[in-house]
């Protein structure tokens, strides 16, 4: 451990408890976060061991930024390929996806990977609309795979086009060439003869083509004429419907390959999404939601507050489940057992914490910590700041319903009332009137004078803020650490771990907590 990084005195006043070094804050915020302490499992090294010398099982190119903005684009990708080569390595096709929301996730694990998934989650409106959106995205598969069809086919007979002009072209040097007889030119025509021979025109448009199906570049080097129909071949029988426009020419197909697009059309009928509705609990039974289930995985892609540790609850306790993959988010809904708990509640699992460790310590958070473990360090560093205005104008709104109204605490939210808000005035009458409080006993020159009054303090509530942004990790570490610690005190699971599977600048909540169960 580096010197002085958590001589906590300097940092802070030992009388007053203030912070005297903020360069000695940032460097031990630093070194207690989860990158620097080095205890998560590369994404890299995690699909090495789950695959060994397997490439991905799919044989489709397809990414899901055709079907979604870049952000969920991003995580449904990464996450998709983390969980079908775990369902591939415990031989498990069925997975529950906690907290489906608009089933992005569990539409592509299902229609790209070939597994049968269940999305649940607690809304009703949620789940119509996965229902209608995943319909959607069965046509826009069917014509992405017909789109890729018709590609080939145009490519075929353009390279076959292109073949006859340039055959005639060697045609014609090949009798030109036949009166030198230098051993040179013997020599370059027999090469000639065995070398295929393509021209820069075709293979420009090769590698067009290839771009716009999302060929990845290792496939560009196997395409040949003879193998141009590969990408269909690939395909089960029933993927892509038959039209009068685009048929395929009669071809010999390997029994390999007719016996493998015969087995994934019949499995394809079982690979399907389902979309419920159910409130879930640590308490949950999943029988009586999931009338099939079987050995199967539970994921949970960005689960709010509590359904995050109840997802891990849920794993360890149901024989069923043989992994989890979980990436929680919003933690400042978490529930916390020793935050000023009440005399009498029946509240008996919680969010945090979860591990025997932190409860012997009755290790307490609170909602200021876990707001802050919200915070985007990785955003803030690369100028996506903070909404500095936006925090400004809460706070004095603040100060002036306590002042104003005499209310210091409320459970209503304000909400997205700034971005609709043409100026400070503006702010205060919209949030007033959601608030349900009577904005004629403010006239304009109070509220103004208020925003004349802290707004010289704008810079300190930044600086504040920075302060709070340089400490997330910190926060979120603990938290990711308490729900690692509890599986790991579990004895019938074989391997846990942290997994870094976003870009946290695209996806600031980006560490996945990962499972095992020991096989029986």
């Amino acid at each position: 451990m580096t010197k002085g990084i958590t001589d906590f005195p300097k940092i802070f006043c030992e009388t007053s408890q203030k912070l005297v070094s903020v360069e000695g804050f940032a460097l031990a915020a630093k070194y207690y976060s989860i990158q620097n302490l080095g205890i998560c499992t590369p994404f890299e090294q995690l699909l090495v061991a789950l695959r060994g010398n397997q490439k991905q099982r799919t044989g489709e190119n397809v990414k899901p930024d055709e079907f979604m903005n870049l952000k969920k684009s991003h995580e449904v990708q990464a996450m998709s390929e983390v969980i079908s080569s775990v369902a591939e390595y415990c031989g498990i096709k069925q997975v529950i996806d906690l907290g489906s929301g608009k089933g992005y996730l569990s539409s592509f694990l299902s229609l790209k990977y070939g597994l049968k998934v269940y999305g649940i989650d607690s809304s009703n409106t949620n789940t119509h609309g996965a229902e209608e959106r995943n319909r959607k995205l069965k046509k826009h598969w069917k014509v992405y795979h017909t789109r890729s069809k018709l590609d080939v086919n145009g490519l075929v007979l353009k390279m076959a086009k292109e073949r006859k002009v340039q055959d005639g072209i060697n045609c014609k040097a090949d009798i030109e060439g036949d009166c030198d007889s230098s051993p040179a030119n013997q020599e370059e025509k027999c090469t000639s003869d065995f070398l295929p021979d393509f021209s820069g025109s075709v293979i420009s448009n090769i590698r067009k083509q290839m771009e716009n199906l999302h060929v990845h570049s290792h496939q560009e080097d196997n395409l040949c004429f003879g193998n141009a129909f590969s990408l269909i071949d690939l395909l089960p029988i029933n993927a892509i419907e038959p039209t009068s426009s685009c048929r395929i020419p009669k071809r010999k197909m390997s029994e390999a390959n007719k016996e493998r697009r015969k087995t994934t059309s019949k499995s394809n009928e079982s690979n399907i999404y389902s979309p419920l509705t159910s409130f879930i609990t640590a308490d949950s039974d999943l029988n009586d939601i999931i009338k099939d289930l079987e050995n199967c995985l539970m994921v949970g892609l960005h689960t709010c507050g509590d359904l995050a540790p109840n997802t891990l609850r849920i794993f360890t306790s149901k024989s069923e489940i043989k992994g989890v993959c979980s990436v929680g988010c919003c933690y400042h809904l978490l529930s916390e057992e020793f935050e000023n708990p009440p005399k009498e509640c029946t509240q008996q699992k919680w969010g945090f914490p979860m591990s025997c460790y932190l409860k012997e310590e009755r290790w307490c958070c609170g909602r200021n910590a876990r707001m802050s473990a919200c915070l985007a360090l990785e955003r803030v560093a690369v100028g996506r700041g903070l909404p500095t205005e936006s925090l400004f104008y809460r706070a004095v709104l603040q100060d002036i319903i306590k002042d104003c109204y005499g209310i210091t605490k409320c459970d209503q939210h304000v909400g997205k009332i700034y971005s609709k808000s043409s100026s400070f005035l503006d702010y205060v009458r919209k949030s007033l009137k959601k608030l349900g409080l009577d904005e004629s006993k403010l006239p304009e020159k109070i509220i103004m004078d208020y925003y004349e009054k802290y707004k010289p303090r704008m810079n300190e509530l930044e600086a504040f803020n920075m302060l709070k942004v340089v400490l997330a990790p910190c926060i979120e570490t603990l938290i990711l650490l308490d729900r690692l610690c509890y599986l790991k005190e579990q004895e019938d699971i074989a391997w846990s771990a942290l997994v870094k599977l976003f870009d946290p600048v695209k996806s600031p909540r980006c560490y996945a907590v990962i499972a095992l169960k020991k096989q029986q």
